[in-house]
């Protein structure tokens, strides 16, 4: 069973980064974000309460003069874990190794980062929830009581070696909390969750990536590009470079508000942030089976995807946003929706909820 369930985790997140609105890295964007990435928790956009909370956490541990516990990231892909990281790093002027989940195959791996580290150093775990069983066992001492057991020899005559570790600091991120074992968790001793952005602080987000980028946004182009952003930094930022590209083969010096809307067209973005596959799930709830309830099975089945895609994938923003909702007797397309699609809703459309 847990083969079957990585399987349509990773089959999602294989259709999820096909997509312009995708919330996970794409191509090389992982170094196109570099220059991106602000260095200082002042320069962070967004998170105003997590941001207050870490910058209390590691001002104490500064002054006690000790490296700061551990900290869990835990929130939606995108928003900028892997960036507070590095900022946790930057912030307290120790070196950061870098490693996640997937990459570790066995405890071995693990134990040969985690022996050598320095004192203080920062050990920045990504997707932390799919490590393997073994390794997760040896973090839980690593981060603990700072030593590794090591085993000498096979067989019968193997022997363990406790090894002591410097104190350093993990930092694990995951997009998906309750995956992770509860002795894990245990050992975070601060956990900040990430939310979604709202549409101001993106605007401020992509105002400031359009300076380092070098692109002149004209007066309501920030906020249209925010609109279609789906509240996270990652596709902010995509979606500016996306108008920088037409921006430049157009020869424009700015970047208008009509700009933005030509440009996200073509990549078929609407206002809403909508692309092809969201808007194909509502048109068929809409004009096939005249706003639900209907299940996902005969939903994916008229949009042509497999439903594991539509339902991981399609359905959180969705639902999210008001476009649809969940009920027991199946999908529906709330009065949001069909008047997104320019469709008058029935009279009785609430009462389907």
């Amino acid at each position: 069973m847990m083969g079957t369930g990585n399987a349509q985790y990773n089959d999602g997140a294989r259709e999820e980064s096909l997509r312009m609105v995708s919330s996970e890295p794409q191509g090389n964007e992982q170094v196109s974000d570099e220059q991106l990435r602000p260095h200082s928790l002042e320069g962070f956009i967004g998170q105003p309460t997590l941001k207050a909370q870490l910058q209390l956490f590691l001002d104490a541990a500064r002054k006690r003069d000790v490296p700061p516990d551990h900290i869990l990231l835990a929130g939606p892909p995108g928003l900028g874990k892997t960036t507070l990281a590095m900022i946790v790093a930057q912030e307290l002027g120790v070196p950061i190794r870098v490693t996640s989940g997937p990459a570790i195959q066995h405890a071995g791996d693990l134990a040969s980062i985690l022996s050598s580290l320095d004192t203080g150093e920062v050990l920045f775990i990504d997707e932390i929830h799919r490590l393997p069983r073994p390794a997760e066992e040896l973090l839980y001492i690593a981060m603990e009581d700072f030593r590794v057991d090591v085993m000498v020899g096979k067989g019968p005559g193997a022997s363990s070696i406790p090894l002591t570790l410097p104190r350093f600091t993990a930092i694990g991120a995951t997009t998906r909390e309750g995956m992770l074992p509860s002795p894990l968790r245990a050992r975070f001793g601060f956990t900040a969750h990430l939310d979604f952005y709202p549409h101001e602080e993106l605007e401020r987000l992509i105002e400031r990536s359009a300076k380092v980028l070098g692109v002149s946004l004209g007066s309501g182009s920030a906020e249209k590009l925010s609109m279609r952003s789906r509240g996270t930094p990652r596709i902010a930022n995509r979606l500016l470079r996306r108008v920088r590209d037409w921006a430049v083969v157009h020869d424009l010096s700015e970047v208008t508000p009509g700009n933005v809307e030509d440009a996200l067209e073509l990549y078929q973005v609407d206002s809403a942030g909508l692309d092809r596959l969201d808007l194909a799930v509502l048109q068929a709830m809409v004009k096939r089976f005249d706003g639900g309830p209907v299940g996902l099975n005969n939903l994916s089945a008229m949009v042509g995807e497999e439903a594991e895609t539509v339902e991981t994938v399609c359905e959180p923003y969705l639902v999210r946003e008001g476009f649809l909702a969940r009920t027991p007797r199946g999908r529906v397309a709330t009065e949001k929706a069909w008047h997104h699609l320019g469709v008058e809703p029935p009279d009785d459309v609430n009462k389907l909820f």
